[in-house]
């Protein structure tokens, strides 16, 4: 992908959609419709709504709700004047929020009045802020609902509050951003303590978003299921952004339910559909697949999980997916590092993270910052125009997660082969020293994946007395499948040197995931 797209800001990328797309459908969600030319007028609404609202360049601007249409022209229109997203992760609770609110110092927050994340369950945001003090907090705008509370107004209030703003007076001001300005804040997980704020600017974030989408063959005949949540990389930048960088028509999943998934398939003719391995997994155990037309089905991206080189080919021989690839990334590089290539076989897909993408370098090393051998176990350091400007307000961090020749130390453990291609064994963190060993649990995850009938493993350490730590297994079943503990340790035995074989199993319903897809090892140690 050429470098200018690293010369563009979010200024760019909508009046070249505008223009190139026009009356394209950009953004279909229920009964909503929005055509390309309709994403950009409403855009620049919100951004004089903004200027309206006083928010000036580098002003923090959060956005905590799920994946409404309203959060992408809230969204792009704080970026075209200048605005830090800060997007929030929709599972959060209120002292999780207003931490993140006031470290970073927002000035406004967008969310929504309410939302049924399941059957059983409401989440009213405004309530759960209800006793929060927020330090910096102006205004609250509801993207949808309605609240009688100070302070907060509807979407639609918001943007009337820029009908009397002077639109070249604010286009003036988009013209005038950088690509190296600040464009969003992205929080980390948080796994290893409070979220640290990910700043990555305008041109960073374009040219890594377009490197991934062309290297995927992502292009404007595609219709895009963003099942992933906005607030995440996956569903911000490798979604929505990739869609108005290539064209393709954005349908936003508000939350997931499989039957209702696999019906849109069928309605929208989805041509994209990213997501962790267990999706894919669901679908094709799903005993009415048959019944859906599912043949528009092109390109899958995963990861996150281990990708059995089975389900690659089931994937392809059964649902037809042109383009099965794994991928690699983190909040630190934009969402993005490495990723396979269409024409790669199964079991590189499977046994691996893909390489680096075009213009970014990766290398493996060791507790010296030396590069190790190729084929060697190493920590995985990143370098390129996708790795983050540093964390904000917190210089200490950023110095110790970067190098001084401008490396970023991803905390993750790797192997590379002689073509480059990453295999992700673990985090340094989770590593499990048993006997004197290192295990890695990623390693020993891979291997039980490849079991008939598991859907999901995960691996964690637990004391004990004489090897100081050794494994304890969870493992999720197919439906329907049958599988016994002994079956389980037989297989070790038979696969894995004595020090890896874990020292117990069990068996759950469900692992406890986060947004991403990934599983919460630190709430399966709560087991």
């Amino acid at each position: 992908m050429s470098e200018a797209h690293g010369q563009l800001t979010m200024t760019h990328v909508l009046e070249r959609a505008a223009n190139e797309f026009g009356n394209k459908t950009a953004i279909k969600e229920c009964d909503i419709t929005l055509s390309f030319t309709e994403l950009k007028t409403l855009s620049w609404q919100s951004a004089c709504a903004f200027y309206a609202k006083g928010i000036v360049k580098g002003d923090r601007v959060a956005i905590w709700a799920p994946n409404v249409y309203e959060w992408i022209i809230a969204a792009i229109g704080l970026e075209l004047i200048g605005g830090v997203l800060v997007p929030l992760n929709t599972r959060w609770k209120g002292a999780e929020v207003s931490d993140v609110l006031n470290r970073a110092e927002v000035k406004m927050l967008f969310t929504v009045e309410s939302f049924q994340a399941s059957k059983s369950t409401e989440i009213r945001y405004l309530d759960l802020l209800a006793d929060e003090t927020l330090t910096s907090v102006s205004d609250i705008v509801l993207l949808r609902g309605s609240s009688t509370a100070e302070k907060v107004e509807s979407f639609d209030g918001f943007l009337a509050a820029g009908k009397q703003v002077d639109l070249a007076v604010v286009q003036g001001i988009a013209n005038s951003i950088l690509p190296e300005d600040t464009m969003d804040m992205l929080p980390t997980s948080g796994t290893t303590g409070k979220p640290k704020l990910v700043m990555c600017g305008h041109g960073q974030n374009m040219r890594t978003v377009a490197t991934w989408a062309a290297t995927n063959s992502l292009n404007k005949v595609d219709n895009y299921l963003i099942i992933n949540p906005f607030f995440h990389s996956f569903g911000y930048k490798a979604g929505w952004l990739a869609c108005l960088l290539t064209g393709a028509t954005i349908l936003p999943v508000l939350s997931f339910d499989l039957d209702a998934v696999l019906q849109q398939i069928e309605d929208d003719q989805v041509s994209m559909l990213p997501g962790p391995p267990t999706i894919y997994q669901s679908i094709l155990a799903h005993p009415n697949r048959e019944q859906f037309n599912l043949s528009s089905l092109r390109i899958a991206v995963t990861g996150a999980a281990p990708v059995p080189a089975e389900l690659v080919n089931r994937m392809r021989n059964e649902m037809d997916f042109e383009v099965v690839v794994t991928a690699y990334g983190m909040t630190e590089t934009s969402g993005f590092v490495s990723i396979c290539r269409p024409d790669d076989p199964a079991e590189l897909i499977s046994g691996s993270s893909g390489r680096a993408m075009e213009g970014i370098e990766v290398k493996c090393v060791d507790s010296e910052g030396c590069e190790v051998p190729r084929g060697d176990t190493g920590e995985i350091w990143v370098k390129g125009y996708n790795v983050m400007q540093g964390y904000f307000g917190n210089d200490e961090a950023t110095r110790e997660t970067m190098s001084d020749d401008g490396w970023l130390k991803t905390g993750d453990v790797g192997v590379m082969d002689d073509a480059g291609y990453i295999d992700i064994t673990d985090r340094i963190k989770d590593m499990i020293i048993s006997g004197g060993f290192n295990v890695y649990p990623a390693e020993i995850e891979n291997s039980l994946s490849s079991i008939k009938g598991v859907m999901q493993v995960a691996v964690i350490g637990v004391p004990d007395e004489r090897m100081g730590e050794v494994g304890k297994v969870f493992i999720v079943l197919e439906p329907q499948a049958q599988l016994t503990v002994q079956e389980v340790a037989d297989y070790c035995k038979a696969n894995m040197a004595n020090y890896k074989i874990p020292r117990s199993v069990e068996f759950i319903d469900a692992m406890p995931m986060n947004a991403s897809g990934k599983i919460l090892k630190t709430e399966l140690r709560q087991f």
